[in-house]
Protein backbone atom coordinates (compact mmCIF):
# COMPACT_ATOMS: atom_id res chain seq x y z
CA UNK A 1 0.00 0.00 0.00
CA UNK A 2 1.79 3.46 -0.83
CA UNK A 3 2.78 5.75 1.87
CA UNK A 4 0.16 8.16 0.92
CA UNK A 5 -2.89 5.85 1.49
CA UNK A 6 -1.05 4.40 4.42
CA UNK A 7 -0.50 8.27 6.18
CA UNK A 8 -4.21 8.66 5.54
CA UNK A 9 -5.07 5.75 7.21
CA UNK A 10 -3.24 6.76 10.54
CA UNK A 11 -3.77 10.39 10.67
CA UNK A 12 -8.03 9.39 10.97
CA UNK A 13 -6.99 7.30 13.82
CA UNK A 14 -5.45 10.45 15.55
CA UNK A 15 -7.62 13.21 17.57
CA UNK A 16 -6.96 17.16 15.96
CA UNK A 17 -4.67 17.43 18.97
CA UNK A 18 -2.43 14.45 18.51
CA UNK A 19 0.93 15.40 16.54
CA UNK A 20 1.87 12.57 14.23
CA UNK A 21 5.75 12.08 13.90
CA UNK A 22 6.62 9.76 10.66
CA UNK A 23 9.29 7.69 11.82
CA UNK A 24 11.96 8.04 8.27
CA UNK A 25 14.69 6.34 10.33
CA UNK A 26 16.37 3.50 7.82
CA UNK A 27 13.99 5.09 4.96
CA UNK A 28 15.31 6.28 1.36
CA UNK A 29 14.75 9.85 0.36
CA UNK A 30 12.35 9.01 -1.67
CA UNK A 31 9.83 7.61 0.14
CA UNK A 32 9.94 10.75 2.46
CA UNK A 33 8.90 13.01 -0.62
CA UNK A 34 6.08 10.98 -0.63
CA UNK A 35 5.42 11.40 3.00
CA UNK A 36 5.67 15.28 2.52
CA UNK A 37 4.07 15.43 -0.72
CA UNK A 38 1.33 14.13 1.16
CA UNK A 39 1.68 16.67 3.53
CA UNK A 40 3.81 15.53 6.32
CA UNK A 41 6.17 17.78 7.48
CA UNK A 42 7.69 16.40 10.86
CA UNK A 43 10.00 13.11 10.76
CA UNK A 44 11.74 11.04 13.52
CA UNK A 45 15.23 10.15 13.35
CA UNK A 46 16.92 8.04 15.69
CA UNK A 47 20.94 8.36 14.31
CA UNK A 48 22.20 11.81 13.93
CA UNK A 49 24.66 11.29 10.83
CA UNK A 50 21.28 9.89 8.57
CA UNK A 51 19.14 13.01 10.48
CA UNK A 52 21.87 15.29 8.95
CA UNK A 53 22.26 13.34 5.30
CA UNK A 54 18.33 14.13 4.82
CA UNK A 55 18.05 17.31 6.31
CA UNK A 56 20.87 18.68 3.30
CA UNK A 57 18.84 17.12 1.12
CA UNK A 58 14.96 17.53 1.17
CA UNK A 59 12.81 20.64 2.01
CA UNK A 60 13.65 23.17 4.54
CA UNK A 61 10.09 23.52 6.36
CA UNK A 62 10.41 19.88 7.65
CA UNK A 63 10.98 19.51 11.41
CA UNK A 64 13.21 16.99 12.30
CA UNK A 65 13.17 15.28 15.48
CA UNK A 66 16.09 13.21 16.98
CA UNK A 67 13.55 10.34 18.37
CA UNK A 68 16.67 8.38 19.01
CA UNK A 69 18.93 7.30 22.32
CA UNK A 70 21.36 10.39 21.87
CA UNK A 71 24.96 10.94 22.36
CA UNK A 72 26.68 13.97 23.84
CA UNK A 73 29.12 14.41 21.02
CA UNK A 74 26.96 14.07 18.32
CA UNK A 75 24.80 16.95 19.75
CA UNK A 76 27.11 19.41 17.65
CA UNK A 77 25.89 18.04 13.76
CA UNK A 78 22.42 18.78 14.57
CA UNK A 79 22.37 21.65 16.57
CA UNK A 80 21.55 23.98 13.43
CA UNK A 81 18.42 22.79 12.56
CA UNK A 82 16.97 20.18 14.90
CA UNK A 83 13.61 20.66 15.98
CA UNK A 84 12.83 18.92 19.06
CA UNK A 85 14.73 16.46 21.07
CA UNK A 86 12.86 13.40 22.48
CA UNK A 87 15.33 11.46 24.44
CA UNK A 88 17.42 13.39 27.01
CA UNK A 89 17.79 10.80 29.42
CA UNK A 90 20.82 12.64 30.98
CA UNK A 91 21.10 16.06 32.40
CA UNK A 92 25.17 16.17 31.32
CA UNK A 93 23.01 15.52 27.47
CA UNK A 94 20.76 18.70 28.55
CA UNK A 95 23.60 20.71 29.24
CA UNK A 96 25.61 19.65 25.92
CA UNK A 97 22.61 21.08 24.13
CA UNK A 98 22.38 23.96 26.00
CA UNK A 99 25.95 24.96 25.05
CA UNK A 100 25.49 24.03 21.25
CA UNK A 101 21.91 25.88 21.07
CA UNK A 102 23.70 28.58 22.19
CA UNK A 103 27.00 28.75 19.83
CA UNK A 104 24.00 28.28 17.06
CA UNK A 105 22.06 31.47 18.47
CA UNK A 106 19.23 29.66 19.05
CA UNK A 107 17.03 27.75 21.41
CA UNK A 108 16.38 23.95 21.04
CA UNK A 109 13.30 22.18 22.46
CA UNK A 110 13.87 19.09 24.21
CA UNK A 111 11.62 15.86 26.30
CA UNK A 112 12.66 14.52 29.26
CA UNK A 113 12.80 10.82 28.65
CA UNK A 114 11.31 8.95 31.43
CA UNK A 115 12.24 5.48 32.05
CA UNK A 116 8.84 4.04 32.77
CA UNK A 117 9.48 0.20 31.08
CA UNK A 118 10.06 -2.80 33.03
CA UNK A 119 12.43 -3.82 30.39
CA UNK A 120 16.21 -2.61 31.92
CA UNK A 121 16.98 -1.65 28.17
CA UNK A 122 14.95 1.29 27.69
CA UNK A 123 16.79 4.53 29.05
CA UNK A 124 15.58 7.31 30.44
CA UNK A 125 15.69 9.43 34.24
CA UNK A 126 13.61 8.12 37.14
CA UNK A 127 11.46 10.22 39.49
CA UNK A 128 14.39 10.83 41.85
CA UNK A 129 16.64 11.94 38.91
CA UNK A 130 14.00 14.12 37.42
CA UNK A 131 13.07 16.10 40.60
CA UNK A 132 16.79 16.37 41.20
CA UNK A 133 17.15 18.22 38.02
CA UNK A 134 14.63 20.47 37.87
CA UNK A 135 14.99 21.93 40.82
CA UNK A 136 19.01 22.61 40.49
CA UNK A 137 20.37 25.85 40.35
CA UNK A 138 22.06 25.01 37.04
CA UNK A 139 18.99 23.66 35.30
CA UNK A 140 17.86 26.99 36.02
CA UNK A 141 20.25 28.57 33.57
CA UNK A 142 20.45 27.14 31.10
CA UNK A 143 18.90 29.79 28.40
CA UNK A 144 19.22 27.63 24.95
CA UNK A 145 17.07 25.04 25.97
CA UNK A 146 13.36 25.05 26.22
CA UNK A 147 11.66 21.99 28.14
CA UNK A 148 8.20 21.01 26.11
CA UNK A 149 7.36 17.77 27.83
CA UNK A 150 8.25 14.18 28.35
CA UNK A 151 9.16 11.11 26.34
CA UNK A 152 8.99 7.33 27.36
CA UNK A 153 8.88 4.16 25.61
CA UNK A 154 6.59 1.16 27.17
CA UNK A 155 7.45 -2.38 27.35
CA UNK A 156 8.17 -4.46 24.16
CA UNK A 157 5.00 -6.81 25.15
CA UNK A 158 1.65 -8.07 23.75
CA UNK A 159 0.60 -7.20 27.39
CA UNK A 160 -2.28 -4.58 26.88
CA UNK A 161 -3.06 -4.04 30.68
CA UNK A 162 1.17 -3.71 31.11
CA UNK A 163 1.80 -0.91 28.37
CA UNK A 164 -1.51 0.91 29.54
CA UNK A 165 0.00 1.36 33.21
CA UNK A 166 3.47 2.45 32.01
CA UNK A 167 1.77 5.34 30.05
CA UNK A 168 -0.78 5.95 32.81
CA UNK A 169 2.50 6.45 35.09
CA UNK A 170 4.32 8.94 33.00
CA UNK A 171 1.01 10.87 32.27
CA UNK A 172 0.88 11.25 36.06
CA UNK A 173 4.38 12.12 36.22
CA UNK A 174 3.59 14.99 33.63
CA UNK A 175 0.93 15.83 35.20
CA UNK A 176 3.26 16.73 38.53
CA UNK A 177 5.92 18.47 36.72
CA UNK A 178 3.28 20.63 34.34
CA UNK A 179 2.62 22.27 38.21
CA UNK A 180 6.08 23.17 38.40
CA UNK A 181 6.79 24.05 34.53
CA UNK A 182 3.49 25.19 33.28
CA UNK A 183 4.01 25.45 29.63
CA UNK A 184 4.64 21.75 28.96
CA UNK A 185 2.34 20.52 26.20
CA UNK A 186 4.42 17.41 24.58
CA UNK A 187 3.42 14.04 25.99
CA UNK A 188 5.19 11.79 23.29
CA UNK A 189 4.22 8.10 23.58
CA UNK A 190 2.77 5.55 21.53
CA UNK A 191 4.78 4.01 18.30
CA UNK A 192 3.17 1.56 15.52
CA UNK A 193 2.27 -1.10 17.74
CA UNK A 194 0.59 0.86 20.77
CA UNK A 195 -0.42 4.22 19.89
CA UNK A 196 -4.19 4.08 20.21
CA UNK A 197 -3.36 2.77 23.88
CA UNK A 198 -1.08 6.21 24.37
CA UNK A 199 -3.74 8.52 22.95
CA UNK A 200 -6.32 7.26 25.40
CA UNK A 201 -3.78 7.23 28.02
CA UNK A 202 -2.77 10.98 27.31
CA UNK A 203 -0.36 11.32 24.27
CA UNK A 204 -0.16 14.08 22.19
CA UNK A 205 2.27 13.15 20.30
CA UNK A 206 3.31 9.58 18.10
CA UNK A 207 6.04 8.27 16.98
CA UNK A 208 4.82 5.82 13.73
CA UNK A 209 7.47 4.47 11.15
CA UNK A 210 6.11 0.59 10.46
CA UNK A 211 2.94 1.58 9.63
CA UNK A 212 3.62 4.36 7.05
CA UNK A 213 6.49 2.85 5.25
CA UNK A 214 6.65 -0.37 5.95
CA UNK A 215 9.01 -2.73 7.70
CA UNK A 216 12.17 -0.92 8.66
CA UNK A 217 15.43 -1.15 5.94
CA UNK A 218 18.92 -2.78 7.66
Amino acid sequence: MPIKENLRKILETIPDHVTLVAVSKTKPIEELMEAYESGQRIFGENKVQEMVGKWEELPKDIQWHMIGHLQRNKVKYMAEFVSLVHGVDSFRLLKEIDKRASGQNRTIDCLLQMHIAEEDTKFGLDRTELEDMINSKEFKSLANINIKGLMGMATFTENQSQIRREFRQLKSIFDDLKNKIPQLDILSMGMSGDYKVAIEEGSTMVRIGSSIFGARNY
